[in-house]
């Protein structure tokens, strides 16, 4: 049986934490259940390693956690309190007295309703009454495969006005077949969950990531923008030009050369990152982000990625107290990248010392905007006064 695993150092006390790695769907959420047996949670956030099978694990659900409220979705790995992980299924359970949660299913979302989504949103605030002296933000989780949160996060701002919304796209693995989000019991294809999060504890929201623009450009010649798919830049077979201009060989092409080598659109004075996710067909290129005819994209370079990871997450709120957790949702690519330079276990121990919990994506979404190859997270810390939970 798995032991718990406690945040390193100083333990989280507005969550508790369960992992199991056990290869039994069942076995692994009487593994959580156990871990989380003094737990008493307003919700719980359960992330998928893809080595489980997500409709095994709904049946397990009903008889290992039958009076719990449980959200979630598969991922392309887990950030535990070991730090990276691609194995693990991680619980992060949301204590009752700082949460209170309300929730929505999008489905389908693709095609996206704007207006649909607007309005559900609307709902779900209006009818969630806030409770004086609390604050209000919102967690997005999506099919990382549906091509539509661009449009989705964006009708959600809408929707949401002033509450800040976060969240991530869903994995499955390195295979890119089917993700999926969990709600009311259930794994969703081609759907959005959206939380409604209310809390005693002050927050902070971390986006960044470790690229600054070249000096080398490119214009995408021919697309396809409804399947986020590139065929030609600056007039060549897309493919073909991107090796060109990043050095390597076409055949060479791979998750970790896209991983190094991203593309960047500027948003007036800021640059977000447009990920490539694979070769489609012969030549073509497909992205994790919007795209079409026209669009300037400027070749990224990276910069230490360990360094601003490090800066990034030092965090602290208006006492100079370090966060009590941070949620995190991490790119896949990011952690691709880490991997391939042998930093995965510098990265996990900042991790650690930060007390970030989360799960590697295929998107992240970060007030209104969705992007790639990110670090997107929210801070939280103890009430304000420095009480004791």
């Amino acid at each position: 049986m798995t032991a718990v695993d406690d945040l390193d150092r100083k333990p989280a006390e507005a969550v508790r934490i369960a992992v199991s790695r056990a290869d039994d769907a069942a076995v692994a959420l009487a593994e959580i259940r156990q871990q989380l047996a003094t737990a008493r949670p307003s919700f719980v956030l359960l992330f998928l390693p893809s080595r489980l099978q997500p409709d095994e694990l709904a049946n397990a659900l009903r008889k290992s956690l039958p009076n719990t409220v449980v959200f979630g979705c598969t991922t392309a790995g887990q950030i535990t309190s070991r730090g990276y992980e691609d194995s693990a299924l991680l619980a992060i359970a949301f204590e009752r007295r700082h949460f209170r949660v309300a929730s929505t299913l999008f489905k389908p979302i693709s095609p996206v309703s704007i207006a649909d989504v607007v309005s559900q949103t609307e709902r779900l605030v209006s009818q969630f009454r806030a409770t004086p002296g609390r604050k209000r933000l919102a967690l997005i989780f999506a099919d990382g495969l549906s091509k539509q949160e661009d449009i989705l996060v964006a009708a959600l701002e809408a929707g949401l006005k002033d509450i800040p919304v976060f969240g991530g796209s869903a994995g499955d693995g390195l295979r890119f077949e089917r993700t999926q989000v969990l709600h009311n019991g259930e794994f969703h294809s081609n759907a959005a969950l959206l939380l409604l999060l209310e809390t005693d504890l002050t927050f902070s929201g971390l986006g960044f990531d470790h690229f600054q623009p070249t000096e080398e450009r490119m214009v995408v010649t021919r697309a396809v923008p409804e399947e986020r798919l590139v065929l030609e830049i600056n007039g060549s077979p897309a493919a073909q030009e991107y090796a060109r201009l990043v050095k390597v060989p076409v055949a060479e092409l791979s998750p970790a050369i896209f991983a190094e080598n991203p593309v960047l659109v500027r948003n007036r004075n800021l640059y977000h990152v447009r990920a490539i996710q694979q070769i489609q067909g012969e030549h073509g290129l497909t992205f994790l982000s919007a795209i079409d005819d026209g669009l300037l994209l400027t070749l990224g370079r990276g910069k230490e990625i360990i360094r601003t990871l490090d800066t990034g997450l030092a965090v602290s709120d208006k006492d100079g107290k370090a966060p009590d957790f941070i949620l995190g949702f991490d790119c896949y690519l990011r952690k691709l990248e880490i991997e391939r330079k042998g930093l995965d276990g510098e990265a996990s121990e900042h991790f650690r010392q930060r007390r970030v919990v989360g799960f590697s994506t295929y998107g992240e979404q970060h007030l209104g905007v969705h992007v790639n190859q990110t670090f997107v997270g929210v801070a939280f810390f103890r009430p304000e006064g420095g009480a004791p939970l």
